[in-house]
């Protein structure tokens, strides 16, 4: 039997559509919202931000590898490895919103510049993170649908902890919250190798030989410049430092976005709005949240206007809190060490097993 989440009730006072369907009266909940945002001004492109990040911290890029070169064979080096990293996710986020088609009007634009700095600057695959990535916008945290919530070293739902076969792996299942920090120190190792993975996997690819040359020009240039200006031992390390960081960084940008929100059963049918906003998790703390995060901390705002430009986030949150307040749907904001805090909480709770988590996180409406 399928499942239908109740579309939410207006505010008091609040207009109600006569003879209409359910499935009129939940479209027109996010078109009211889209209206006010539309009217906003908010929808708009941001061209100046995006020119200036771009161009910004393409230099900055240039100033690392030349300082890099510059500075020689020296353990110092680690500090360059860092910051290396930083800039590398700080242009991945660019990546991520060209994907979203948040810079340019021009489809082809915001597809190109996604490909250079996904696959060229960046060194992982456009093609299979644009591919996973969509699917998990269309049903985040929806069982079968949302590849970010599959079965792998960790499980993120209690039928995933339930399948762990030998009773070391139920035991560090019940744990798997320390762990995941930890590992996400390789996630910079899975990311190349799947963006790789991809485009060497017979089948439909979009710009195949495009995104091999690029990954293979990025990872094959830049060992090769590791290896040429450090000796051996050294550029390992550096090497090493710099994609550890580098994946670190971007899992700990992403993993408060949905971990720890209610997982939807694969028959259950949701509205747009609430499915976005029930599934995701804002981070608040200020603007050099929303610059480390790379605006991925107002992730119920960028789940209902994916194609918004980053700096309209912001403005855009005290809209889409207030309508959800007056729908009655649940809008979750927390501070970067609370979301933390439910991320660890909530994987070892699955772990450990016996969790609803579609019932417990919505046994109460009032906003947190």
């Amino acid at each position: 039997m399928s499942h239908t989440l109740d579309t939410p009730r207006p505010a008091e006072g609040a207009a109600r559509p006569t003879g209409a369907s359910a499935r009129e009266r939940q479209v027109s909940t996010f078109t009211a919202l889209t209206a006010q945002v539309q009217a906003a001004g908010l929808m708009r492109r941001a061209y100046g931000y995006y020119w200036s990040k771009l161009i910004g911290l393409t230099l900055l890029l240039v100033g690392v590898l030349v300082a890099f070169v510059v500075i020689g064979d020296t353990w110092w080096q680690m500090v360059t490895a860092v910051v290396l990293a930083l800039v590398l996710t700080q242009i991945a986020f660019l990546g991520h919103d060209a994907a979203h088609r948040q810079i340019f009007v021009s489809g082809k634009w915001n597809e190109w510049v996604s490909l250079i700095v996904i696959n060229l600057f960046a060194g992982m695959g456009h093609g299979w993170w644009n591919r996973k990535h969509n699917k998990h916008h269309a049903a985040p945290n929806k069982l079968g649908a949302d590849p970010d919530i599959a079965p792998g070293v960790l499980a993120f739902t209690p039928q995933a902890a339930e399948e762990r076969k030998t009773p070391l792996t139920r035991w560090l299942a019940t744990k798997q919250g320390y762990f995941f920090y930890p590992l996400l120190l390789l996630e910079g190792v899975n990311l190349h190798i799947q963006g790789l993975k991809r485009v060497l996997t017979p089948g439909d690819v979009k710009h195949r030989w495009v995104e091999l040359a690029f990954i293979l020009i990025r990872l094959g240039g830049f060992t090769a410049l590791a290896f040429i200006v450090l000796s051996p031992g050294k550029a390992v390390a550096f090497l090493a430092i710099q994609v550890m960081l580098f994946g670190f960084y971007l899992g700990m940008s992403f993993a408060p976005n949905h971990i720890g929100m209610p997982i939807v059963p694969a028959t259950m049918k949701v509205d747009f709005l609430s499915r976005q906003v029930l599934m995701s998790r804002n981070v608040t703390g200020g603007r050099w949240v929303d610059t480390f995060m790379g605006g991925l901390n107002f992730q119920v705002e960028h789940h209902l206007f994916p194609s918004m430009a980053r700096p309209n986030l912001r403005k855009v949150a005290p809209i889409v809190r207030r309508y959800c307040d007056e729908l009655g749907v649940k809008y979750t904001e927390t501070s970067m060490s609370e979301s933390y805090r439910a991320v660890t909480t909530y994987i070892n709770r699955v772990g450990r097993g016996g969790l609803d988590v579609w019932v417990c996180p919505l046994a109460t409406s009032t906003r947190v």
